[in-house]
């Protein structure tokens, strides 16, 4: 047999793995988390933040989240995680969510609503979006105490 034989079996029993481990992931998680946590919408740090925290959880990973303020209102937010992917769907909505809300209403936001958008989380990682709100918190709570 040659090499490119063993090549092109090789190939193709990884994508069967891979095939064999999406339709797993759709078993314990959402569409709109998959889309999330393979696509994550604002990764990264800002320039000078106004409020930032870093929080490590209960399970070892660690969420952070900076925020840019103008008045009152959130203009933009990045979030950093080295948690796995149900983390960065929680990061990636939770920066969405932010954006536009008053300092206030930003306080207001809680676990339950990133699951209602996420569509629920296996029960083993409903800490994310614990971690990623109380990381929201303690920024915006730093940004308080800078203004």
């Amino acid at each position: 047999m040659g090499d490119e034989d063993e090549t092109s079996k090789f190939d193709e029993l990884i994508k069967k793995l891979e095939e064999a481990i999406r339709k797993e992931e759709r078993k314990l998680y959402g569409e709109k988390t998959i889309i999330e946590a393979l696509n994550p919408k604002n990764v990264g740090e800002l320039v000078n933040p106004d409020g930032t925290a870093r929080i490590t959880g209960p399970h070892g990973d660690t969420m952070e989240i900076q925020l840019k303020v103008e008045g009152d209102i959130i203009k933009d937010s990045k979030f950093t995680t080295d948690g796995r992917g149900s983390m960065v769907a929680c990061g990636s909505v939770l920066t969405e969510l932010v954006r536009g809300k008053s300092i206030h209403d930003a306080f207001r936001i809680e676990d339950k609503d990133i699951l209602s958008i996420l569509g629920g989380l296996p029960e083993e990682d409903l800490y994310s979006p614990t971690l990623a709100v109380n990381t929201l918190r303690a920024a915006l709570k730093n940004y308080q105490t800078k203004k």
